[in-house]
């Protein structure tokens, strides 16, 4: 059995019950480590406190699995952590209107490392360590023997494997291969999801909720979706009764998709607009056009996947921010979002701000989003807040 010894003065630690474990708070590891093995962890005194995996080779060396020393870490806890997840999202608002949904947010689920989300009939897992990795197909077996899914998919093709010394994989586990697209329903919306090759695990579902709001805004409208990807907040506008919106990506297949799907939701295509460019740089030319919008949505990719990339990546949400700001009309709405993890809610309410500032705009705040419900954030965890945004009138 492995142990580690944590070092003197991380009692805190243990008793704020936060599920990582830096290499800097280990005293000491007994017995030959392979990265994601099962270990006892016992605090200064060598008292056990907790379970959890280990890998030397991550910066996070240790995600606590249990804070209970006396549980054994086998397949039937695997069974009940699943159990419970998948429980947490009976009666959630919002998703009696859907069958694309989170079963398990990694750490707030006590799984940490691992994703699951569910696309209609089959289950699509990301794993995103090592000690994650070694448990993936035991994890794949329950899934199928408790929800009877067509099959469980693997999406573990994701940045932060590298760091666990990981490759990316994806393939099938268990059961059917997925076809190359899933149709989901979402709020009276229809959506073919790529769950081979779509981004994440193939959708944007923890976007939902915020589609739903913005789309409140968007009626006799004209509305830029920026980085619209397969155009999730453009057919929210477009069924809430926009008068036109323009689709704004990098990606001409992305655009594609975003364009089946308008049709799919019936959306008229004299109604819509694709422009495939960069947006930083097409913000700019709509600026120059003097084009104007009732509503900009910004919905970006991460721009931070560390802290040290957090000036490229303020600087990178400011500007996008200041060029929406001149496009709208007086009175337009902007709904604007980070998924960068490493810029906290503060953070980007200021990042924001400076733009107003330099746009010479009156900026209100009318409301505040973030992932939906079941994308949960463990007190304890407060990490797992990624995603933030703001939808705001520009005066």
């Amino acid at each position: 059995m492995i142990k580690v010894r944590l070092k003197q003065g991380r009692e805190r630690t243990l008793a704020n019950r936060h599920p990582w474990f830096f290499s800097g708070a280990i005293d000491r590891v007994e017995g030959n480590v392979v990265p994601g093995d099962i270990a006892l962890i016992t605090d200064a005194q060598g008292e056990a406190r907790a379970w959890g995996y280990i890998n030397p080779r991550s910066q996070i060396a240790i995600r606590v699995l249990s804070w209970d020393a006396e549980e054994r870490i086998d397949g039937a806890f695997l069974k009940r952590r699943l159990d419970a997840s998948i429980a947490r999202r009976q009666g959630l608002p919002g998703l009696q209107e859907t069958d694309a949904c989170r079963l398990v947010n990694a750490e707030s689920d006590g799984l940490p490392g691992l994703i699951v989300d569910c696309y209609g009939e089959w289950l699509v897992i990301q794993s995103l360590t090592a000690g994650m990795d070694r448990l993936k197909n035991d994890i794949a077996g329950i899934l199928m023997e408790t929800l009877h899914p067509r099959g469980v998919y693997e999406r573990s093709d994701v940045d932060v494997r590298p760091r666990e010394g990981l490759e990316g994989v994806r393939g099938l586990l268990c059961g059917e291969m997925p076809p190359d697209a899933v149709r989901v329903q979402e709020h009276g919306r229809a959506f073919d999801v790529d769950v081979h090759r779509g981004h994440k695990t193939g959708f944007y579902l923890d976007q939902r909720d915020s589609r739903n709001r913005v789309s409140a805004y968007c009626q006799d409208g004209v509305v830029l979706n920026a980085f619209a990807y397969t155009g999730g907040f453009g057919v929210y506008a477009g069924t809430a009764g926009a008068r036109r919106i323009v689709n704004l990506d990098s990606s001409a297949e992305a655009l594609e998709a975003a364009q089946r799907h308008m049709s799919l939701n019936g959306v008229p295509p004299e109604q819509c607009e694709y422009v495939s460019a960069d947006a930083f740089r097409m913000l700019r030319v709509f600026r120059d056009q003097a084009r104007r919008f009732d509503v900009v949505v910004l919905d970006p990719p991460k721009f931070a996947f560390s802290r040290a990339q957090l000036n490229a990546a303020t600087r990178g949400y400011k500007d996008i921010n200041l060029q929406a700001m001149h496009l709208l009309r007086p009175g337009g709405i902007l709904a604007t979002f980070s998924c960068s993890g490493a810029v906290d809610e503060r953070l980007f309410q200021q990042v924001v701000f400076g733009a107003a500032v330099d746009a010479g705009k009156d900026v209100l705040i009318l409301e505040r989003l973030g992932q939906a419900a079941d994308h949960p954030v463990a007190l304890f965890f407060p990490e797992a807040a990624y995603l933030k945004g703001l939808i705001c009138r520009v005066e």
